[in-house]
């Protein structure tokens, strides 16, 4: 983040929880947690008082849940969208599905290592996205099972690029379909971490993906891996 701070907004109705993110956020050098919520809607309003880097939320709060709370600050009708990572206890596929379509770039589990936790904060600030490993690897399967989806004017079934991926831009959508970090998918077509993160915002232009996490959906469903 080149020195910055990442200012992290926390969401979740148990008090504990919260304490244990902060901990976690406030020791590293480059995070600060500058507001607490416990429940959704106190979530939305600090959100858009403070508009910090990362919103880490919840899903099951009381009063507006965390994924009509990531709608409100993330969705595609959000004026000016923030970034939401949603950390729950519940392991569903409708909450990931859920966040997804919301606008979420990340989604953890609450039994997740720290370094995980903070990966997935610092990710989100950066503009990616991380998804915890067991849904992710659910998430992609399910992708890869289902038919291709007829058009839709937005939403996660959407039509297929008008404009032509290239070739190293198509190689770089299928490691990132499969799971691969910028710096991995950078090592393995041996160019710059910079000449990624260019290829993937052309892909993200092309495809109308919000994220990493919406590229890799595009690319199982449109047959692009």
């Amino acid at each position: 983040m080149g020195g910055m701070t990442i200012r992290v907004l926390l969401a979740d109705d148990q008090v504990t929880v919260r304490a244990a993110y902060r901990m976690i956020l406030d020791s590293q050098p480059d995070m600060e947690v500058v507001a607490e919520a416990g429940d959704g809607r106190t979530a939305v309003a600090e959100a858009l008082r403070l508009r910090p880097d990362v919103c880490l939320l919840d899903i099951r709060m009381p009063g507006t849940d965390g994924l009509e709370a990531t709608r409100l600050l993330a969705g595609p009708d959000a004026e000016h969208p923030l970034k939401v990572v949603i950390a729950t206890t519940f392991d569903l596929d409708e909450y990931v599905h859920g966040a997804l379509r919301h606008g979420a770039c990340g989604f953890v589990l609450k039994d997740c290592s720290p370094a995980l936790l903070i990966e997935a904060v610092r990710a989100a600030a950066a503009g990616d996205s991380l998804i915890s490993p067991s849904v992710a690897s659910r998430l992609l399967r399910d992708l890869a099972s289902r038919p291709p989806a007829r058009p839709r004017r937005r939403g996660p079934d959407t039509p297929p690029p008008q404009e032509p991926l290239t070739p190293r831009e198509r190689d770089v959508v299928a490691m990132v379909a499969r799971g691969l970090t910028n710096d991995e998918v950078a090592a393995t077509l041996h160019v710059t971490l910079s000449t990624v993160k260019t290829h993937l915002g052309n892909v993200q232009r092309k495809l109308g993906a919000r994220n990493r996490v919406e590229v890799a959906a595009r690319a199982w469903q449109h047959g692009l891996t």
